[in-house]
């Protein structure tokens, strides 16, 4: 239910193709997805389906081939790229596999960096970095660089740093993919937990079918063509590849 709302992301009949020498590779083949607000999204499909390539077009990393991108009613897949990275940094979050962390500097910092880029002042900068750091369970490694921190500290700051200028969407791309099963599951746990606090809505690609079966609803790419999985439930316990 969106109560008459624009969905916070809408593709609409979406193509994307490469060139490959003198072959072109079609990749998505008329994409039609909504997301609403507050809603979770598992993005689901075998290795080399388009998960990423998808991602990369919501989160306005690339321009469709042919088809409309829509954040929030408003159409993105012919802006600029002023206007594009400008929408990036208000509307979008961005949780990759590897955390991507900058390694000198601390948690907080890395934290606070993309809050300073959108013009926050260092005072609320600190103070929001600090309240998401402890919301994942971080209070102990403020001032901890990466290179201090297990796979799962790291991702969490990722996660922290992808919601810290409050994105209307984030879009997670195998969130806890390099991470063991009991660390993946502590650190969903505290993803989904945080999201769902914060009423965000969330896109997240991953080959972990008990992590889809959490969210609210799940899309599978088959054949450069997305499917809708609502009524559909999978074998607890595998992963899809």
């Amino acid at each position: 239910m969106n109560n008459g709302r624009a969905p916070v992301l809408e593709l609409k009949n979406v193509y994307r193709s490469f060139k490959q020498g003198g072959q072109t590779l079609q990749v998505l083949r008329g994409v039609d997805l909504d997301i609403n607000q507050g809603e979770v999204v598992a993005l689901i499909g075998p290795s080399g389906s388009g998960k990423s390539t998808l991602l990369q077009l919501a989160g306005l990393l690339e321009k469709p081939t042919k088809g409309d991108i829509y954040l929030e009613g408003q159409k993105c897949s012919t802006l600029g790229d002023a206007m594009r990275t400008s929408l990036r940094r208000d509307y979008l979050g961005f949780v990759y596999q590897y955390h991507n962390l900058l390694a000198d500097f601390n948690a907080v910092e890395n934290v606070m960096l993309p809050q300073l880029i959108a013009g926050v002042d260092i005072k609320n900068a600190k103070e929001k970095a600090k309240w998401l750091l402890k919301r994942l369970g971080l209070e102990k490694r403020f001032e901890h660089r990466p290179a201090e921190m297990s796979g799962g500290e790291q991702q969490r700051v990722a996660i922290a740093r992808a919601l810290a200028n409050t994105p209307k969407l984030l879009l997670a791309d195998e969130p806890t993919g390099n991470l063991d099963p009991k660390t993946s599951e502590i650190v969903f746990k505290e993803l989904l937990g945080i999201v769902k606090e914060t009423g965000l809505s969330a896109l997240i690609a991953t080959h972990n079918l008990d992590l889809a079966e959490r969210m609210d609803r799940k899309v599978k790419l088959e054949a450069g063509k997305l499917v809708d999985l609502r009524a559909q439930t999978f074998v607890s316990g595998k992963n899809f590849y």
